[in-house]
């Protein structure tokens, strides 16, 4: 490697430090970080704003943009309100049975939506049941991002990685659902069962708190009948957008701001207002951190990690297939997972061609989907529903530290990908 690489990786390992110690604002460290590559030669201009392989990834930046603008709305009519104290009733105030109702909420519509819109959707939802209940927001907040990266990884369309997978492997729909809803399932019930002890600090019912919203009628919370029907045909557009922009040739992103914009036009609220809801911070975030790992994919660094990952089993089906489980598993926990998958896709593809095809090397991919998916869990910039969820926890006065996310992601990251690379081993080299 030339000294400009390096200088790369250098300054991708400051910040990491930097994020991770909290010695300086996410924000400002990622934006330091991306003018660093830019002053080094690490990337360009026209790379690091224009390039979609190693650049700024605006169909990713504008999706946010559009579901942020349409949850700003949504929380005007009252509808979180609603269903927090629903969920609440529905639990009777029990906070291990509230956890498992919120996850089981979230897995449900995972596979169907893009992970962040659906933490979008679940997140002011949790945050007002805990209000309503006095339960600590963060746990449930934690256990909510985790189920959704294990979740979506049940479909072609539920988690971002998934699209590039099947778009540079030929994968269809179905595909997905036969080799990867299966897996997802089991991980799912696995982690409620470790939910119960991972977060048990969290679990204090308070009695007096949980007959009260037992006595709340949800139907009191709604504020605004006429918007909330007026969200719900939009938000059935646009998740209808989601389920068929394969078919009707466009980006989840043109769905989401198109329906952000119409629902704000249609709405007559102040748009200046509920443009004070949309998490800037998160936006100006990610976009330094595109810039820099796009700058690592320039000087070859990520393309590195993923052929030292593959050529450690030596070309062999099992070891290749151990090796992406979790060979992705770690620059997917150090990364947003996204920017990995595109740029190491293209070496699995060389791999699965020269090993035969799909027909005789097709493990290899879902083997890689699962570790660049369940890798998502490991850090707080592990994923995109990761920082959306730290964002909007931060803007609700919640906190929520790398290493206190890590505690629990480390430990949910290696039982889910061991159990996952179990099941690669059963399926594809056992129980053939």
């Amino acid at each position: 490697m030339n000294i400009t690489t390096w200088l790369a990786v250098a300054v991708f390992t400051v910040v990491f430090v930097l994020i991770a110690t909290e010695w300086v604002h996410r924000v400002a460290a990622a934006l330091g970080g991306a003018v660093a590559m830019l002053l080094i030669g690490a990337t360009e201009p026209d790379h690091a704003f224009f390039s979609a392989d190693s650049g700024i990834d605006w169909d990713v930046i504008f999706l946010l943009l559009g579901m942020m603008l349409i949850v700003a709305v949504l929380k005007r009519t009252g509808l979180f309100e609603f269903i927090a104290i629903w969920a609440a009733r529905k639990a009777r105030g029990r906070p291990y049975r509230l956890m498992v109702l919120l996850i089981l909420a979230t897995a449900i519509p995972s596979p169907w939506l893009d992970n962040v819109t659906t933490v979008l959707l679940i997140v002011p939802v949790t945050i007002s049941v805990c209000r309503q209940l006095g339960l600590p927001v963060i746990p449930y907040l934690i256990a909510e991002v985790m189920t959704c990266n294990i979740a979506g990884a049940a479909t072609l369309i539920g988690d971002p990685p998934n699209i590039m997978i099947g778009s540079r492997a030929g994968l269809s729909f179905n595909d997905f659902l036969i080799h990867m809803t299966p897996i997802v399932v089991v991980l799912t019930i696995v982690f409620i069962l470790m939910s119960r002890f991972l977060f048990r600090g969290a679990f204090h019912h308070d009695p007096e708190r949980a007959a009260a919203v037992m006595e709340m009628n949800p139907r009191e919370a709604i504020k605004d009948s006429r918007l909330l029907i007026l969200s719900g045909v939009v938000m059935a557009a646009v998740i209808a957008g989601f389920v068929l922009h394969t078919f009707l040739d466009m980006e989840p992103s043109v769905v989401a701001i198109s329906g952000g914009l119409v629902l704000l036009a249609a709405s007559r609220l102040n748009p200046t207002e509920v443009a004070k809801d949309v998490e800037w911070d998160t936006l100006a975030f990610f976009a330094g951190l595109f810039v820099m790992v796009g700058a690592l994919v320039q000087t070859g660094v990520i393309g590195e990690l993923g052929r030292a990952a593959a050529e450690a089993a030596d070309g062999r089906l099992f070891g290749t297939a151990m090796a992406l489980v979790f060979g992705s598993v770690v620059p997917s926990g150090l990364i947003d997972n996204i920017p990995f998958v595109a740029s190491v896709s293209p070496i699995v593809a060389e791999i699965v061609e020269s090993a035969g095809g799909l027909e005789e090397a097709g493990m290899l991919w879902w083997a890689f989907a699962l570790g660049a998916d369940l890798g998502g869990n490991a850090t707080i910039i592990a994923s995109s529903a990761n920082v959306v969820v730290v964002g909007i926890a931060a803007r609700e006065g919640h906190h929520i530290s790398f290493w206190q996310f890590s505690r629990y992601g480390l430990v949910v990251t290696a039982t889910t990908v061991s159990i996952a690379a179990a099941y690669v081993w059963l399926r594809y080299f056992v129980l053939v």
